[in-house]
């Protein structure tokens, strides 16, 4: 994992973190938050770096607020810290 890899997802488990439980996060978020002016070229790495975390177990992704398989997920997404 590249070193930038390694950001995407802290920034994600961070800024989860910061939300209350069952809160979630629009990939943009962190976009915006790690590519500062350039965030739409880091949509798709911040994608990836969300369906790593998914394989980890440590978030899900939904759609409509129901979870979704993030291989097949197209269009709008959120993540959200695996409920316990």
């Amino acid at each position: 994992m590249s070193p930038s890899d390694a950001r995407l997802e802290s920034s994600i488990v961070d800024l989860l973190a910061r939300r209350a439980a069952g809160a979630t996060i629009c990939p943009s978020e962190v976009a915006r938050l790690v590519g500062g002016d350039d965030w739409r070229s880091m949509m798709e790495p911040v994608r990836a770096a969300a369906r790593r975390l998914v394989t980890a177990g440590q978030v899900e992704i939904t759609q409509g607020g129901e979870v979704v398989d993030p291989e097949t997920a197209t269009g709008p997404i959120r993540i959200r810290r695996v409920r316990s």
